[in-house]
């Protein structure tokens, strides 16, 4: 089983309580699936949920993961996208404790038909923002955060919107679907049914 749930701003990426923070409990009422793979609490967007751990892994460990798992995120920056952060971005960065992979990154319009984001993002008058749209074939902690702020562009909002060929559309944030699995002999083959559209809000 895969759910994909579009987890909104300030929601652990768990379903055990901590402190007064909200769980996917509050949004996911199924039994014995997990996370493969997380959001951080103060990011938003697509998370797949699984009963099958080695799906989970899969999913989740950026050494195993093809190409047509990657995922990708809508950025909001702080600042104006020069052409010199975009190929930094691009070819890769040392971050102190790892070098990202190059990875595909491109200046965006704002998403059409965005929610807007509660509590709303700090803004400064005087500093525009801009958009980004990131693709990463690796997931380490807070690395997206980690790369605009390398090249002087901090990130104030951050959206996944995919991963491999599943996407966020159709969802609003608290909402999740579920999608369908087929398995073509050992490699599972990840692909989102058009059985499997139906929209959920616990």
């Amino acid at each position: 089983m895969i759910l994909l749930l579009n987890k909104p701003y300030g929601v652990i990426c768990q379903f055990t309580r901590e402190g007064a923070h909200p769980t996917l409990k509050d949004f996911v009422n199924v039994p014995h699936v997990y996370p493969a793979g997380r959001l951080d609490t103060d990011s938003e967007g697509l998370l797949a949920l699984t009963d099958d751990g080695r799906l989970q892994n899969r999913i989740a460990s950026p050494a195993g993961r093809r190409p047509s798992m990657g995922k990708s995120y809508w950025v909001q920056i702080e600042g104006e996208v020069t052409a010199a952060a975009l190929t930094a971005l691009q070819g890769g960065l040392d971050l102190g404790d790892f070098t990202s992979a190059p990875c595909q990154a491109s200046q965006i319009d704002e998403p059409a038909g965005l929610w807007p984001r509660n509590p709303p993002i700090r803004q400064r008058a005087a500093i525009p923002t801009s958009w980004l749209d990131i693709t990463l074939a690796e997931g380490k902690n807070r690395q997206v955060r980690r790369m605009t702020a390398k090249v002087g562009l901090p990130t104030l909002r951050l959206i996944r919107h995919r991963i491999g060929t599943w996407s966020i559309d159709g969802l609003r944030p608290g909402q999740w679907r579920e999608a369908e699995l087929t398995v073509n002999q050992a490699t599972p083959k990840l692909v989102e049914g058009s059985t499997a559209s139906r929209t959920k809000h616990q």
